[in-house]
């Protein structure tokens, strides 16, 4: 019996270590973010999705691309290279809004940190 706490233990220990990371990687439904982006005001979250409609104005400095999931689209501002079109990423980003006025999001931003093709 003295055996089985300290094994007990250790086995809820390793679950909690499982889980807590499953959860940091998981992937956000992009109709989420776009039912409440206020909600997402300044979160980090990962998307998964096809990537469509490259869009570059040298001018501004404006880079950017839509991901598309089965839930809905995106816009994704970018600093790096535009990633191949009609491909399927998984990118992690940070949304950020303007402002929120009486729990509206106004100007959501979405910011890409890193992406895997």
């Amino acid at each position: 019996m003295k055996l089985m706490t300290p094994v007990i233990t250790i086995g809820f220990f390793l679950l909690w270590v499982l889980s807590a990371s499953a959860h940091a990687g998981s992937i956000t439904a992009i109709h989420e973010i776009n039912a409440s982006p206020a909600s997402f005001d300044g979160r980090t979250v990962t998307l998964r999705g096809v990537t469509k409609d490259p869009t570059r104005i040298p001018v501004i400095d404006l880079t950017a691309y839509v991901l598309e999931d089965d839930t809905g689209e995106i816009i994704i501002l970018t600093g790096d290279n535009l990633p191949e079109m009609g491909k399927t990423i998984t990118v992690r980003v940070r949304i950020d809004n303007l402002a929120i006025i009486k729990g509206e999001a106004l100007g959501t931003t979405v910011v890409e940190l890193q992406r895997q093709e």
